[in-house]
Formats: C-alpha cells, structure tokens, sequence
C-alpha cells in the first residue's frame, strides 16, 4: 500500500499519475484539514474535496478547486441579492459541501462521512482525514492576526507573514495505522507549512513515519515555490525558500528527497541533510509527466 500526505493543487496533480499506474485499492490518502471551515452557511474540506473529485476524474483543473464544468447559479444569484461569497462555490460543488455540512450535524464524524462520499463516487482508494477534530489556522501579518482565507483571499497574499499557527488536533482513527500498515509514504508537493506540517504534528505521526520508507516531492523550484504562498510562510518560520529548505524541514523523518533538474545544483547540499536526493522533472504540466514523476517515486522502494 502507497500513503500519500496531501493538500491541495501540487499533491492532487501527482495523485491523477499514481491513481494511472497502480490500482486504485493500492492508494491511502491523508488529507490536511486544517483550513476547513463554514462558509455560506456549507461546511468547506477544501483539500478533502480536491483529493475526491481528482480520484473521481472531477477536478477542475484550470483552478484546481471544483467540479469541471459545474455551473454557478447559486453562487451568481447571491451575489445578485447583495450576499457575495467569500469563494466562489459552484452548483455540483456546494451538494457536496451541503451533505458534509447535514451529516455534520446529524452526528456522523468527517471520516465516516467521507468514506459515504468518495463510496458512492465509486472511488476505491482511501481518503482519510488528518483529524475528525475541526482545528483553526491564523496567519500573523504585519497588519494584525488573520483567519487562512482572509489572507488568501481578501488580502490576496499581500500583507507580510510573521508567523503561521494552528491548534493542535487528535488523529483521526485510521490515521497512525494507515502510515503503519504502508509499503511507502509519499509526502507529496503541498504548501509545506499550511498543509504538510499540520498533519506532521499531529501526535504519533513523526514517530510512525521514522519507522517507514518515506519520500518527499518539493514543492519549491528554484526560490520560490510552484504555486501558492508557501515562500511568505517558510520565511515566516525561518526556513529558506528553497529545496535545502523543504530537506531541512523534513529531515528527521525523510528517507529521500526528490527535487527538479532546475535545482541540480543543490544535490551535494541536500544530501548533507536527509542522505538521499534524486533529480527529475517534476513539474507536472502534463498527465505523462505526472504518470512518469509517479513512476519514478515507486521505483525507488523496489
């Protein structure tokens, strides 16, 4: 079995390569719930939902959030009667959300109602949440304490980051015994600080994963990362944007560290710090590309 650490966008895009190279059952997903929240009144796992829709051949690629093709007319509606919303929630998307958001309260737990939701999308891997505990993430900037998606979207990125913090969250239930029970863990190319590092510090993680055969993808390029504000939040914590920076994050528990043929340079740096270090492409700008970068990571534990 193949464990892989996601969040969203860069984790899910490797995902849609391994999900073509072994079968589905092969495949446990854990998932970073710490920007979860309520939004519009619908409870929002955005990277919960990514990981679904991309095992269900649903994600919107041009975004990487959302169901390709999903229409808009609740979302434009409300903005018509003078509700915006703060994200723009598509039709097919927001049934999702309003299932999560009715179970909810019902009692069922996010693991339980995952399990329905990926089970009636005919999906076979698992997805496992990080936690059935909803945590919080702020992000201190230099204009004062801000909630994740404030200073994603109201703020666009834009104030300087101070510090990233995030309560601390029981495992969900099958979480330490998914990494247990794996051949191979893949910490896939997620915002390293937002969406890695909550699952990581979860009780029991960091200890489970020393005793596995892990490797990490870095999602940084060059100095600076491949989408998203991962370099703002690595500054913040006093990591160098780079993939000296991603090793030394993750060296205590890191077997090996795949980096992009840009980065070649560092190797010799790299290998100082987790040991290992393999060179290829791994920007995935094409299904074969993402096929072949999966490839080569499975290769590596044979």
């Amino acid at each position: 079995m193949i464990c892989v650490l996601s969040g969203g966008t860069g984790t899910p895009k490797l995902i849609q390569g391994l999900k073509e190279i072994l079968d589905s059952e092969e495949l446990s997903i854990i998932v970073n719930t710490v920007e979860n929240n309520y939004f519009s009144g619908v409870y929002v796992s955005g990277d919960i939902d990514v990981v679904m829709y991309t095992l269900a051949d649903m994600i919107n690629e041009e975004f990487w959030y959302g169901i390709k093709g999903d229409t808009f007319i609740t979302n434009e509606f409300l903005k018509e009667i003078g509700c915006p919303e703060p994200l723009r929630i598509g039709d097919r998307d927001r049934a999702t959300k309003i299932e999560k958001t009715i179970r909810l309260s019902e009692g069922y737990t996010l693991s339980e109602i995952v399990d329905i939701q990926k089970n009636n999308l005919n999906i076979k891997s698992k997805i496992i949440p990080m936690s059935d505990v909803d945590s919080d993430i702020k992000i201190v900037t230099d204009i004062g304490e801000l909630d994740f998606h404030d200073f994603l979207i109201d703020k666009a990125c834009e104030p300087k980051v101070l510090d990233v913090v995030y309560s601390n969250v029981p495992p969900s239930n099958q979480l330490i015994s998914t990494i247990e029970e794996s051949d191979m863990v893949i910490i896939g190319p997620s915002n390293p600080i937002t969406s890695i590092m909550p699952i990581l510090s979860i009780e029991g993680v960091k200890e489970a994963l020393k005793k596995k055969y892990v490797v990490a993808v870095s999602p940084i390029v060059g100095k600076a990362p491949v989408s998203g504000p991962a370099g703002q939040f690595m500054n913040a914590l006093g990591y160098e944007v780079s993939a000296v920076g991603i090793a030394n994050m993750y060296k205590d528990f890191v077997d090996c560290l795949i980096i992009d043929n840009q980065d070649k340079d560092l190797e010799n740096e790299i290998k100082t710090i987790v040991g290992d270090v393999e060179i290829t492409n791994t920007m995935m700008k094409s299904l074969e590309i993402k096929k072949d970068l999966a490839k080569f990571i499975i290769d590596l534990n044979k």
